[in-house]
């Protein structure tokens, strides 16, 4: 079992996240028309990066997402930031 830190709930079970994303990933423009390809590409095709990498996860139970820099080889976790700006 992996521990993961909520940025917001701090470190829990791997059970309790949900992979979301690849970070950086560019939704495609839908002003205009956009091509099955180009949706299918957006959805289904990942870079699956071996070495360090930037991914957008959500942690189940307070339903937040955060970015996580991890090394997709070791498992490795080097840092979780939140996605949204603390209330002010």
């Amino acid at each position: 079992m992996q521990i993961f830190t909520c940025p917001f709930c701090g470190p829990r079970d791997e059970r309790e996240f949900h992979f979301a994303a690849e970070a950086g990933k560019t939704r495609p423009d839908t002003t205009g028309e956009v091509s099955a390809e180009t949706w299918a590409a957006y959805l289904h095709a990942q870079r699956n990066d071996k070495g360090r990498t930037r991914e957008v996860w959500m942690h189940l139970p307070c339903a937040e997402l955060f970015l996580m820099e991890r090394d997709s080889v070791t498992m490795e976790v080097y840092a979780t930031h939140p996605l949204r700006k603390a209330p002010q």
